[in-house]
């Protein structure tokens, strides 16, 4: 049997070395610098990868899920099963169906109810789709307990997200209860409490903490996704909604690690990021900088506005800290600038880096004089309404690019791109390889050059 699994991550690396192990030919691919599992067969693209595979499995995060079976649908052979693993709404799922076209009817949403790092690949899944009892016994040979109910894509994701309500809740209240006791000098007697309430004791609650931490923005993204499941129900998410902004909080590095990443990411063009990550997260180039050598690296603190309309940037610069860039998603308006000199200059004074706004700018000579790098579609004389409404830290879409807060932002003379926080390591390292081959080829360019007569 021949596998291919799309996305070495930490998911990714344990279920293509489950299989390789249990004898399977297994491809993978992954556009990061991600390790290579043993017995694991690293190959260039996702084409290669899929071609000639008896299953795909897709590990590569929710936000790429849909992209990357619209890759792979051209190349799968007329019997080749696809099980996307990401943990995603049950739209989404329906969505990847509609990317992979005709192969849907061999196509399976696949839930994972259980911790991979703990139970590696005889984790316990939920299956739903077409080929919900193909994909199953697949999974089954590996010694998993597999839950196959058939239905549609999305049935599956449907019931890990309610899952999620209780799981994902349970990890938000321990660590903040842990750190409730270490701010009150009670951390060894508030962790006897919690573990004498787990059935894993110590060794339950330290998985749940390190974990809920390790994995804050992907658990964001499922917990908001479990809200607005409990909305669609009829059921207020008042405890969902909580756990959702537990989570985004953690996203937050600390200042010392952050100012760390992002100087790093500052010394890398965005032309390099951009080809690491295979030119995802690059914002259209209508989005320019404001003024000639500008350049930025920080964390997004996204904005939503309405068109012409700046309330919301009055309200993001009392929340804005050091290393913030203002990424605002004024809907691509140039009717009305959005800031200008007196706004740039309070945001100079909390610490924020830069801002990346889908709309209008003005006092452009006077943005350039005080160094406040600004990315926009263009400049206006006219000032903006301050009537709103508006919205803080929401997913915002900003040149065709969706924006989550805590995203790492680079922008510079070429323009700007998103990397999402969960990818922030990865992605840098990259970057750096791409510049690295780049310096090879150009010195190859030039030795050339000089050996010719």
């Amino acid at each position: 049997m021949r596998i291919a699994v799309l996305g070495l991550g930490e998911a990714g690396t344990i279920y293509a070395a489950g299989f390789a192990a249990a004898g399977a030919a297994v491809a993978g691919f992954d556009p990061a610098q991600a390790p290579t599992p043993e017995g694991v067969d690293r190959v260039a693209s996702a084409a290669e990868a899929v071609r000639g595979a008896d299953l795909v499995i897709s590990l590569v995060t929710a936000a790429h899920a849909v992209n990357a079976a619209a890759e792979a649908a051209p190349h799968l052979g007329p019997a080749t099963l696809y099980a996307d693993l990401n943990a995603a709404s049950p739209r989404l799922k329906q969505e990847v169906a509609a990317a992979l076209g005709e192969a849907a009817a061999r196509y399976a949403d696949v839930a994972v109810i259980g911790s991979v790092p703990k139970f590696g690949p005889r984790t316990a899944l939920v299956v739903s789709g077409a080929a919900a009892d193909e994909v199953a016994e697949r999974f089954r040979a590996l010694g998993a307990p597999v839950d196959a109910i058939g239905g549609a894509p999305g049935d599956a994701s449907r019931r890990k997200i309610l899952r999620t309500v209780f799981m994902k809740g349970l990890g938000a209240v321990i660590t903040e209860a842990v750190d409730a006791g270490a701010a009150a000098g009670e951390t060894e007697w508030v962790r006897a409490q919690i573990a004498a309430e787990l059935a894993g004791g110590e060794q339950a609650l330290d998985r749940l903490d390190r974990g809920t931490r390790k994995h804050a923005l992907r658990r964001a993204h499922e917990s908001e996704a479990a809200a607005d499941l409990l909305a669609s129900l009829g059921v207020a998410p008042l405890v969902t909604t909580g756990t959702a902004d537990r989570h985004r909080a953690f996203t937050r590095a600390a200042p010392r690690d952050l100012t760390a990443l992002l100087d790093s990411y500052a010394q890398v063009p965005t032309a390099a990021i951009g080809d690491a990550r295979e030119r995802l997260g690059v914002v259209h180039p209508r989005v320019r900088a404001m003024w000639p050598g500008a350049r930025v690296a920080g964390r997004a603190l996204t904005v939503l506005c309405r068109p012409g309309d700046n309330k919301g940037i009055h309200q993001a610069l009392a929340a804005a800290g050091p290393g913030d860039v203002i990424v605002v998603d004024g809907g691509g308006d140039a009717s009305r600038a959005l800031i200008g000199e007196l706004i740039a200059h309070r945001a100079l004074n909390r610490g924020v880096r830069g801002m990346v706004i889908d709309g209008a700018v003005r006092d452009v000579g006077a943005l350039r004089e005080a160094g406040f790098p600004v990315w926009a579609v263009g400049s206006s004389p006219a000032g903006p309404y301050k009537s709103g409404p508006c919205r803080v830290g929401a997913d915002v879409s900003v040149g065709g690019v969706v924006v989550h807060r805590g995203d790492i932002v680079v922008a510079d003379s070429d323009g700007v791109v998103v990397v999402p926080a969960a990818e922030a390591e990865r992605s840098l390292a990259g970057a750096r390889a791409v510049l690295d081959d780049e310096a090879a080829r150009y010195q190859a360019i030039l030795a050339e050059r000089a050996d010719r007569p």
